[in-house]
């Protein structure tokens, strides 16, 4: 199969996750109706793992943009979700099965000598006792939501915390018709 090939089934899968995800942040369905539906490459996907509680979240230390979820550059032919999985596990050491519907989509430029792309959020709960494996020279840590850290994309603690209160709800939701069954 051609890297052309690969990358449009690539494309494919993320504007399948498009359509699903939570939330969408700076107006990604206007931006790909600009682009007529083609992104350009690379795509961007990173995981949003929270513990057990939902009071904290994962992230390393990026040498310039500071606190970030783990993530990266989606691999022609692989789906946006692979490559969350795939970084998550290369920059912390874990391994978590994401949650089905992806946190968020969003449209933003991940350095800044190159143009804005699509990039997937998605999210997992896994236990803080978990042991980490940090990418040498990119520390991994779990952060407490209710502090804010230091990040080059200003938006994402409020989001993340956002989509942390969503799960909260979502779990407390399915308690309730739990003891109501």
């Amino acid at each position: 199969m051609s890297r052309d090939e690969l990358q449009r089934q690539s494309l494919e899968a993320a504007l399948g996750d498009v359509e699903t995800a939570i939330d969408e942040f700076e107006g990604v369905a206007d931006w790909l109706a600009a682009l007529g539906g083609s992104p350009v490459d690379p795509l961007g996907a990173e995981a949003w793992v929270f513990d057990t509680n939902l009071t904290q979240v994962l992230l390393v230390c990026h040498p310039w943009r500071g606190w970030v979820p783990p993530g990266g550059r989606v691999e022609p032919g692989e789906t946006p979700r692979e490559a969350a999985r795939r970084e998550l596990f290369e920059e912390t050491g874990v391994v978590a099965e994401l949650l089905t519907r992806p946190a968020a989509v969003r449209v933003r430029s991940y350095h800044p000598d190159h143009p804005a792309t699509l990039g997937l959020s998605y999210a997992a709960i896994v236990d803080r006792t978990v042991p980490l494996v940090a990418e040498p020279g990119q520390p991994a840590a779990w952060m407490n939501l209710d502090h804010q850290w230091e990040s080059c994309f200003s938006d994402d603690p409020s989001r993340i915390r956002r989509h942390a209160q969503w799960l909260a709800r979502l779990a407390r939701s399915q308690r309730r018709t739990r003891v109501r069954d």
